[in-house]
């Protein structure tokens, strides 16, 4: 048995208890709200700390990607608003958002605005499959060095950075998204 003193608004109670056993501490008293309201405020404190990521707001990272059928530098798009979507054929959610990214390039393509899904699959020939099975009508490039998406710090997969027209980063999107969303549209439009 073990015994731990606890100091608790100017009183001391002695709790025992077993090995193993968790000890639950209960505050009492006019001020446990007080206490209570405060240890919620520093969870949500380092939750949250009201930055935002990294290199938003900043200059996205250029790069030049050669594949067995195309070479794209991403700077070649500048004055687009660029949507730069790192994925790979083996990713549930890349497959998911996949669709709604043709959809909406379909239809942004006209307002400037251009999808590059650089694709992180190290297997060429499963990659070109997916493309040609699932009608990718986007342009796309295969990067199995990783270097292009290790350059943004991307690990997940997808995520997708918007690029403005001067190649200044403005957002970032972890996990799959529904491009083809009025919300979207609309913020895509106005870059």
């Amino acid at each position: 048995m073990h015994e731990i003193a606890v100091v608790s608004f100017l009183t001391i109670h002695r709790i025992y208890y077993y090995s193993g056993v968790r000890c639950i501490l209960r505050f009492t008293g006019a001020l446990a709200p007080a206490f209570i309201l405060l240890a919620i405020l520093l969870a949500l404190s380092g939750c949250y700390s009201g930055s935002r990521p990294p290199r938003i707001g900043t200059a996205a990272p250029d790069f030049t990607v050669r594949d067995s059928v195309r070479t794209v530098t991403l700077s070649q798009y500048k004055g687009q608003v660029v949507v730069l979507n790192f994925w790979a054929t083996w990713c549930p959610p890349c497959i998911e958002e996949m669709p709604s990214l043709v959809q909406m390039q379909r239809y942004m393509k006209e307002k400037g605005v251009t999808v590059l899904a650089v694709s992180v699959d190290v297997d060429q020939e499963a990659y070109q499959r997916f493309v040609r099975e699932h009608n990718v009508n986007l342009l796309t490039v295969r990067d199995d060095s990783g270097k292009s998406n290790g350059l943004y710090g991307t690990f997940k997969f997808p995520e997708t950075y918007i690029i403005d027209r001067n190649g200044v980063m403005r957002r970032k999107f972890i996990g799959a998204v529904d491009w083809t969303e009025p919300e979207v549209i609309e913020y895509l439009g106005k870059l």
